[in-house]
């Protein structure tokens, strides 16, 4: 079912010299798109609005998979944590967001408000999210107050949403086999083989859906139609 909404897009300037977002008051609206409506939750920092999916700038929910250890009550997904406090603060309620960029998915930045609520801080102030420091710096005041009251993620062992998406990303890029460790790339130059240790070796992603593969020896690559990379 289609999920009503409004979505202006504004002809006003944007402020070229400044970054994204990177306003003295977080609380002006920061650019020229504007969108409002009831929202979809699908995690702890992204939603979606009149079909368009927004990811709120300046915070870094933790994943869905994402498992912190709580002391004595274990372990917790802290992900769902997060995305469960974020569907209690929209639910029924139109919400308002302000963006002007996008991101590598197409998602569009944004702060996001209910009424006058600013979403993007009440995630990082409940303690579900850390300020986004590579980004912005926005919510920094409002992350040191959470991790002083140890709330959510504070009160917890847990690592940054950033390091559990770079460990994920080496687990799925390990070898299926220690003796097969060749990786077979296919980009713009053709299908070019890596030997590890190469140049290009641990920034080479496999992945199996677009034909890439691994290999065990140089002539099975070759055999394959692959060719040994320029430079090692």
């Amino acid at each position: 079912m289609a999920v009503a909404g409004t979505l202006i897009v504004s002809t006003a300037p944007t402020r070229a010299a400044s970054p994204a977002f990177d306003f003295a008051d977080p609380g002006r609206p920061p650019g020229p798109t504007v969108i409002s409506g009831p929202a979809r939750v699908i995690d702890g920092d992204t939603i979606e609005v009149a079909g368009l999916k927004i990811r709120l700038h300046g915070i870094d929910a933790p994943e869905p998979a994402q498992i912190c250890r709580a002391g004595s009550a274990g372990y917790r997904f802290a992900g769902r944590d997060a995305s469960a406090h974020l569907r209690r603060l929209t639910a029924g309620k139109s919400v308002r967001c302000y963006g002007t960029k996008r991101d590598g998915f197409g998602r569009l930045i944004a702060i996001c408000r209910v009424g006058d609520l600013d979403l993007n801080r009440a995630m990082v102030g409940s303690g579900l999210a850390w300020a986004y420091r590579r980004y912005a710096t926005t919510y920094v005041a409002d992350e040191r107050e959470a991790r002083s009251g140890r709330r959510g993620v504070w009160a917890m062992a847990c690592t940054t949403p950033e390091a559990f998406r770079r460990q994920r990303a080496e687990v799925r890029q390990m070898a299926p086999d220690t003796n097969c460790r060749i990786k077979g790339n296919i980009s713009r130059r053709g299908r070019i083989y890596h030997l590890p240790g190469s140049r290009h070796y641990s920034r080479t992603r496999i992945t199996p859906r677009k034909g890439e593969r691994w290999f065990c020896s140089e002539a099975q690559a070759r055999g394959a139609g692959w060719r040994a990379a320029g430079r090692r």
